[in-house]
């Protein structure tokens, strides 16, 4: 009786196992070669299917990424959140400066295949900005809303 059991105990892990241990049934071929060729180290990757693109977001250097793919396994691009701390200086100090009476929403670091920067999303009591600084240096705006 305890070598059933044991038995099944063990068929049901190594079942659960195979259907976890990739963790990608919604990635085609393609997409997932480009990532594994991309980003070699990553780990605890969890995927996503939309329409458009398929999204991987894993751990790599003991950050958390997200990473954007077309169907043809083109990266489109990389995201990492940040911390406000964690941007360069002259922007942290604009932010200080220009926006004092909101507080921070969003804020990531995107990187493309020929550029990189930073999106900031604050709000205040009346409304929404979202910034955008590609040089490092100064924000720009790229969206504003009223709440």
């Amino acid at each position: 009786m305890k070598k059933v059991i044991a038995g099944l105990v063990l068929g049901s892990m190594l079942l659960v196992n195979t259907a976890f241990a990739n963790g990608n049934d919604n990635v085609n071929e393609k997409v997932a070669a480009a990532f594994k060729h991309e980003f070699v180290q990553a780990t605890e990757v969890s995927w996503q299917k939309t329409d458009n693109y398929f999204r991987a977001v894993f751990k790599l250097n003991d950050d958390i990424l997200t990473a954007y793919f077309s169907p043809e396994g083109e990266l489109m691009g990389v995201v990492r959140n940040l911390l406000s701390s964690e941007l360069p200086i002259n922007l942290q100090t604009s932010l200080k400066r220009d926006y004092a009476g909101y507080w921070i929403t969003d804020l990531f670091e995107f990187a493309k295949k020929d550029t990189s920067g930073y999106f900031i999303t604050l709000e205040n009591a009346d409304q929404r900005v979202t910034l955008q600084s590609s040089d490092g240096r100064i924000w720009s705006s790229y969206l504003r809303t009223k709440k």
